[in-house]
């Protein structure tokens, strides 16, 4: 697995070094200090897995090197590794398709579980930010004022299904959720497709944040 570090900042390039071997001891980790220099590695290696992007870089705006390269590396998971903790942001990158948004500021073993989850295939959301309802506005969607008052049942999903909704607003996949209610594979995949049709939405991504706009609290969620 390759996995490219852009940040102009050394320290952080070496702390997220360490981090990444924890996560993935066979990681190929290449790291640049700008969206230059990261552009050569990138044409020159475009077998590369997952890339960490800073959207303070020196040389251009983070979100336009984020768009530059969801254009023509389609294929290459990006995560914002940002000490910015701006709701605004968070979302914008979601709706770019990051996999995940990770602040600096966190512990490192928050940042190791997140890179664990998104490597394994989920994303990752700051869950304080998801945690005080802060991410507004659902992608391309307005929250109606008839949704803002809405409750889980009102909606039709079961205590189960709001089980499975409050750990995807805490980041796990479809694995984890199966071995923390002990359900099979094919069970949550429905759970999820039935909170995608009621929340009306057509991702994860989207759930979470319309849960989160909706007022559904996590710990609300996990005492159903």
């Amino acid at each position: 697995m390759k996995i490219l570090v852009i940040d102009d900042h050394v320290l952080i390039r070496q702390a997220m070094q360490g981090v990444l071997k924890k996560v993935r001891r066979d990681a190929v980790l290449l790291e640049a200090p700008n969206s230059t220099e990261a552009m050569h590695i990138i044409a020159a290696q475009p077998d590369i897995d997952l890339i960490l992007l800073d959207l303070t870089l020196p040389d251009r705006d983070g979100f336009s090197v984020f768009t530059e390269l969801r254009e023509r590396y389609p294929a290459i998971a990006i995560v914002v590794l940002s000490a910015v903790q701006d709701p605004t942001k968070v979302r914008k990158a979601l709706e770019l398709g990051a996999r995940g948004y990770i602040p600096k500021s966190a512990q490192g073993d928050v940042i190791l579980n997140a890179l664990r989850l998104i490597i394994s295939g989920g994303i990752y959301v700051p869950p304080e930010i998801l945690a005080g309802g802060e991410l507004l506005g659902a992608p391309s969607r307005q929250i109606s004022r008839d949704q803002g008052q809405s409750l889980p049942a009102n909606i039709g999903l079961t205590d189960r299904q709001l089980e499975v909704l409050a750990l995807m607003m805490q980041g796990k996949n479809n694995k984890t959720i199966c071995r923390m209610l002990d359900l099979a594979e094919p069970t949550v995949k429905n759970h999820v497709t039935a909170i995608l049709r009621a929340l009306k939405v057509t991702s994860r991504t989207e759930a979470v944040i319309m849960a989160s706009n909706l007022g559904w609290q996590i710990p609300e969620l996990v005492k159903r």
